[in-house]
């Protein structure tokens, strides 16, 4: 994930510099109207990871409630299916065949049918949604719009700029384009799996320390009990003692 990080960043800073003078005839930089949008939820495998999944659901459900265009859904994890499932969405399809370690193969294919449905029109705007990875215990619920190819800020300060591409300026952008959308959905893939596997071992270190805790207390009951129980089993002892000794007198 840290390695892909700034090659995936680069690879998106060439493409819109590129294509920053806007005459590209490329049909993923055309900005539709939006009136169907497929939302990609990158999901966990398994549960037991605390609040990781049902985080980035809840987060998912709070923007698809906000569209007032049609929406559909493509996921990517197992976990979920009956909760996915239960909603009103409509589940366009599901990669479950995505492990613990995401690769580059499983990356391009999902790359590969998420450009198909903007190119067919099934879908007019495609968002990635994910929990991005911030540190070993903080993961971020975000949304990110894979297509159309929209330049941040940051990419338009090379506007203007006129480059002389060989062999041509449409034949780089397309090369470009297969290698952008390869490398976000691929970052997102692991920035969500690296996020999962942390909230996993955050999880499973608490549950850890909360049953040794719990360990401990009942620990401390059972000998409280068991030094009560032998407190009065020598009182009774005492007093029957006690009881024999007075009728022998």
């Amino acid at each position: 994930m840290v390695t892909l990080r700034p090659y995936a960043k680069q690879c998106s800073e060439i493409l819109h510099r590129v294509a920053a003078d806007g005459k590209t005839k490329n049909p993923l930089f055309v900005k539709r109207e939006e009136t169907k949008i497929c939302y990609v939820l990158v999901v966990g495998n398994r549960g037991l990871c605390g609040m990781y999944n049902s985080a980035l659901l809840s987060y998912a459900k709070s923007r698809i409630e906000q569209e007032a265009a049609e929406v559909s859904v493509v996921t990517c994890g197992r976990w979920g299916k009956e909760t996915i499932a239960a909603t009103e969405w409509t589940i366009l399809r599901a990669f479950d065949e995505i492990g613990d370690t995401p690769t580059s193969a499983q990356a391009q294919e999902l790359a590969d049918y998420l450009k198909e449905l903007y190119l067919t029109g099934k879908a007019d705007k495609i968002v990635l949604v994910y929990q991005h990875y911030q540190s070993a215990i903080s993961q971020l619920p975000v949304s990110q719009v894979l297509l159309p190819v929209m330049p941040s800020d940051e990419e338009n300060t090379s506007a203007g700029v006129d480059y002389i591409c060989e062999p041509g300026k449409d034949e780089l952008l397309n090369g470009l384009m297969e290698m952008y959308l390869q490398n976000v959905v691929y970052s997102c893939l692991l920035e969500a799996k690296t996020g999962e596997h942390a909230a996993r071992l955050n999880a499973m270190t608490a549950a850890s320390d909360n049953s040794e805790d719990l360990i401990r207390e009942l620990n401390q009951k059972l000998n409280h009990l068991r030094q009560s129980a032998i407190t009065t089993e020598i009182s009774e002892i005492i007093g029957g003692a006690n009881a024999l000794a007075d009728l022998q007198h």
